[in-house]
């Protein structure tokens, strides 16, 4: 089967779940040839060498590109949306020019639903992660933290927020009804793609690199370990509140690695830490190996995003045998078994806190749950799995779409 691959994807959790797949059909000898604009992160877990052929598209800054952004879209900022459509337009057509069999499609950092999707006639599979979030996100941020700040800044900022939001998510929204197979990674988002698009979706469970994500037998040290976006929506300022309820004698340093880090928002979280005497420290765009390592070196994972799609972060610590305390909302509901492989609470600081505080005080629970999340890891959640799942749906998406298909 030859496969083109597209996403418009930045670093993170959605580029690592490209290159778990992109990685595990390259292992079954599947030929793939990987089309991009240039607005793609290929530094982040590069695909380049999984496949036969790379081809990167420019995203043009043209005039006419420009006012029609502004005129139907958004304001252009650094690109046009306008100029990315025809970007994008241009790859469809290179790719329905050559022989592939099917096209999977991945999401896009500026309108989640790519413009792809609209230009493509050949079999193709669009995994959806999660429809738009931007005005959940605001709305999520107003209430959480009570801005009350009138100033004629945050009065211009919030208009644009509203503005951009909701722009963007018609955009979401119409580029995704051209879907012609959708997946998704969870239970959670299904039923949110199903109320936000009224479009069906298969689930198809992500996997983790258990020859890479593994016990390393390091030494234990005594900080917990929070991975994600340094951004309002992970949850690390209830985190820090939660560790601050802990007596001081016990109390752990708490660790955030990111790629991706918002100044104001790690500012604030310092602030906020030195107030609950909580040691804090954020790292930004540190190796796989010292990820690694960090994971095999923490007490346990501490987790708490705001309505995850799903969320990597439990499988890589669970791999390598660490066990997980995390707010069970969104997809980690799926993924970890409470009192199993990990530990789920309600939302609330008091519970986190002695859900840490517990754990914290009995070694003989932390090595149970991590093993037991090793296992559980192994039986369902690799590479392989999640692989296998993919290939099942690219095979049935070809099928659908022959004569006498369901398609």
């Amino acid at each position: 089967m030859r496969i083109a691959i597209f996403h418009n994807l930045p670093s993170g959790g959605s580029k690592r779940a490209l290159y778990g797949f992109v990685k595990y059909l390259k292992i079954k000898n599947y030929s793939m040839d990987l089309f991009l604009p240039e607005t793609a992160n290929e530094d982040f877990l590069p695909l380049k060498d999984y496949v036969n052929k790379l081809r990167i598209f420019p995203v043009k800054r043209s005039p006419a590109g420009m006012f029609k952004s502004f005129c139907c879209y958004l304001p252009p900022l650094k690109f046009s949306l306008a100029d990315i459509e025809d970007a994008q337009k241009k790859i469809a057509q290179a790719i329905e020019q050559d022989d592939y069999e099917v096209i999977y499609v991945d999401q896009d950092r500026f309108t989640n639903s790519p413009f792809l999707l609209k230009f493509v006639n050949k079999p193709s599979v669009y995994y959806c992660a999660q429809p738009s979030r931007k005005s959940e996100m605001e709305i999520l941020r107003k209430n959480l933290f009570k801005i009350t700040n009138q100033g004629l800044f945050e009065k211009l900022r919030k208009c644009w927020q509203a503005y951009a939001g909701n722009r963007l998510e018609k955009i979401d929204i119409e580029n995704a009804s051209h879907a012609r197979y959708l997946l998704t990674n969870s239970f959670f988002s299904h039923e949110n793609i199903m109320r936000v698009y009224g479009i069906n979706s298969y689930v198809c469970y992500l996997g983790v690199d258990t020859e890479f994500f593994k016990p390393l037998d390091l030494p234990k040290n005594h900080f917990v370990l929070s991975v994600g976006e340094c951004a309002f929506h992970k949850g690390y300022d209830f985190i820090i509140r939660a560790l601050g309820l802990i007596d001081p004698r016990i109390r752990p340093k708490f660790l955030i690695v990111a790629n991706n880090v918002d100044p104001a928002w790690k500012s604030f979280l310092y602030t906020l830490a030195q107030a609950h005497e909580v040691e804090l420290v954020v790292k930004q765009n540190i190796s796989d190996h010292e990820l690694l390592e960090l994971y095999n070196q923490t007490k346990m994972i501490v987790y708490a995003p705001y309505l995850e799609p799903f969320g990597l972060v439990p499988l890589e610590a669970m791999a390598c045998a660490t066990p997980v305390v995390a707010v069970k909302e969104g997809g980690v509901r799926e993924s970890v078994i409470h009192n199993e492989t990990g530990i789920l609470t309600e939302r609330d600081e008091i519970h986190f806190a002695e859900a840490i505080r517990e754990l914290l005080g009995d070694q003989k629970r932390q090595s149970q749950l991590g093993k037991r999340g090793r296992a559980w890891v192994h039986s369902s959640w690799t590479l392989r799995h999640a692989g296998e799942r993919l290939i099942a749906h690219l095979n049935r998406a070809v099928a659908n779409s022959a004569p006498g298909g369901t398609c």
